[in-house]
């Protein structure tokens, strides 16, 4: 694998704003994610603690609540509505006003903070792509992996994805507090980013053509994970410079995706120490 190859990307572009859309409320997080309520939100707001997204009750933009969904929005805040029922089931205070906040459990990072930390360590970038994972176990267990073969970090995106919270934290055995991990507005303008900075990204994906351990994966690296239910997106495939696949033996025609990441980092590792 060259890693000298050039690339004539733009940069990516960025959304500083998220749309107000639906929210398919199952939310079973632990409390100490949660804030509820428009002044502990509006002034967690504020103070730019780092908000995974806002629940808003639908219809409600008098007053408080108006402004405070401004300031969510100015700030990049994944918002969603649902109706008083939801908010209802899912509030532990049974005071929220029409707002609940799921808070992150750890800061994020920047993806350059991920750059620059594998520079420190003077080796080549060793980045986990997350296309859409949504159980707090799976994240956890990934967390958990990275830091186990040595990943600079991770990067999930901000819609459609679980973020840090009590369960994932729990999931990763306390590899939360180790791996950086940066939430960013779109994935694929990221990955943009990436190739930009002379980094290969590597999809996982059945219909590879290779399988993983006849790939080079030596040198900068992005490995895409997909989701659990529909694996990579077709824009995040077709952004990838190759697509790998794990050999399925059995019955079972696929693995779960904290599972089929990990064998594919250890993969990675055993080529990088070579």
């Amino acid at each position: 694998m060259n890693n000298d190859k050039k690339r004539n990307f733009s940069k990516p572009k960025t959304n500083t704003f998220d749309k107000i859309s639906e929210a398919t409320v199952d939310d079973k997080l632990n409390d100490v994610d949660k804030l509820e309520g428009r002044n502990p939100v509006l002034e967690a707001i504020k103070a730019n603690r780092t908000i995974n997204k806002l629940l808003v009750q639908k219809g409600n933009r008098e007053g408080s609540i108006k402004h405070l969904i401004a300031l969510a929005k100015e700030k990049g805040i994944v918002i969603q509505e649902t109706d008083r029922i939801n908010l209802d089931k899912i509030s532990t205070t049974h005071a929220h006003q029409g707002v609940i906040a799921y808070v992150s459990f750890k800061d994020y990072v920047e993806v350059d903070d991920i750059l620059e930390a594998a520079s420190l360590k003077d080796e080549a970038p060793f980045i986990v792509i997350l296309d859409g994972i949504e159980d707090p176990h799976n994240l956890g267990s990934i967390l958990r992996t990275a830091n186990a073969v040595g990943a600079h970090g991770v990067i999930i995106p901000k819609r459609r994805a679980v973020g840090l919270n009590a369960a994932v934290s729990k999931a990763s055995a306390g590899a939360i507090e180790y791996v950086p991990v940066a939430r960013v507005t779109n994935i694929a303008h990221t990955i943009e980013y990436l190739k930009k900075k002379n980094i290969w990204i590597v999809g996982t994906d059945l219909s590879g053509e290779k399988a993983f351990y006849e790939s080079d994966l030596k040198g900068p690296i992005g490995l895409v994970l997909g989701s659990e239910g529909e694996g990579m997106g077709k824009l995040i495939t077709q952004k990838c410079d190759f697509v790998v696949n794990i050999p399925m033996k059995g019955e079972i025609s696929s693995l779960n995706a904290s599972v089929a990441g990990a064998v594919i980092m250890y993969e990675i590792v055993k080529q990088r120490s070579r």
